[in-house]
């Protein structure tokens, strides 16, 4: 059995909010992975292409406000 396959099966043996916590923690952590690695893309530049899409509808006036005032 690997250690993915050991941490499957102790999983399944916890109990209901153990298993909440673990999730939360599990929500947590991706969450904060996540922002790190936009937060390293933005600095690095890979974003860069979306604010000169967002720059170029603004000037051409398909940017509206949400939700519409109409």
């Amino acid at each position: 059995m690997d250690r993915v396959e050991e941490l499957e099966t102790a999983i399944d043996g916890l109990p209901p909010e153990d298993f909440r916590r673990l999730a939360e923690w599990f929500r947590e952590r991706d969450q904060a992975n996540w922002d790190q690695e936009l937060d390293a893309d933005f600095v690095a530049g890979k974003l860069d292409f979306l604010m000169q899409e967002a720059d170029a509808e603004l000037e051409s006036g398909l940017v509206r406000d949400w939700p519409s005032s109409k």
